[in-house]
């Protein structure tokens, strides 16, 4: 007994360290199956689209493309040639809702201005896109390009002309991974005396990258 408090048996010590390990293992399994059913859809679709990306050159699609040809009203055509001949600037707002209401686009931050016309670059996953108002006459051309499906989701990988909506999807996908690997790795930690093959196999999954890059990738 020490200060009127009595010591704790050992029995009592295993007790509580049983109960310790009990917790901490019972959070990192909540925490490892919530990240992983967060995750799952979307690492299916980055674990293909790795694949696909790797093999770019023997999976290309030939590219489709569509052009419409309009003519802008008369009484937006002086609001076009009014615009500056060089630089880039957003369109006044009755050109940029008629383009959307007729073409369907939707309405651009910036156009580019130069003597001759104005031209809005439409990229987006998958393909291009382009308009282009002529300042004498006001022809509207409109070009689309796709290149399919497989192109659309290897252009989701990369975040390519996503918008900022899927930006934010992709760095809350790359915390939910880092949670759940970090939990699992905890795991593997909590697990590893009763299986002794455990750090072994997480060294080869760390080694076998690094020897390719240090022995196979040249600069």
């Amino acid at each position: 007994m020490v200060a009127g408090h009595p010591v704790p048996s050992a029995s009592e010590d295993r007790h509580r360290a049983r109960k310790r390990r009990a917790f901490w293992l019972k959070q990192l399994y909540a925490w490892h199956w919530i990240s992983s059913a967060l995750c799952l859809v979307g690492m299916l679709l980055f674990a293909v689209t790795g694949i696909t990306l790797n093999h770019a050159a023997q999976l290309e699609a030939r590219a489709r493309v569509a052009t419409r040809e309009a003519a802008l009203p008369a009484d937006l055509l002086p609001l076009v040639q009014a615009l500056p001949s060089r630089g880039r600037g957003p369109l006044p707002p009755a050109v940029d809702a008629w383009l959307s209401r007729e073409i369907g686009i939707r309405p651009t931050p910036e156009a580019e201005f130069s003597s001759d016309e104005v031209s809005l670059s439409l990229p987006r996953p998958g393909g291009d896109g382009w308009v282009s108002l002529a300042r004498r006459g006001g022809s509207v051309m409109h070009e689309v390009t796709d290149r399919g499906w497989l192109a659309y989701l290897n252009d989701l990988h990369k975040g390519r002309h996503t918008g900022s909506a899927w930006s934010w999807f992709i760095d809350g996908f790359g915390a939910a991974c880092l949670v759940f690997c970090l939990t699992g790795l905890a795991l593997l930690w909590f697990h590893a005396g009763r299986r002794p093959a455990t750090w072994p196999v997480v060294g080869l999954g760390l080694l076998a990258p690094l020897l390719i890059a240090l022995l196979f990738i040249h600069a």
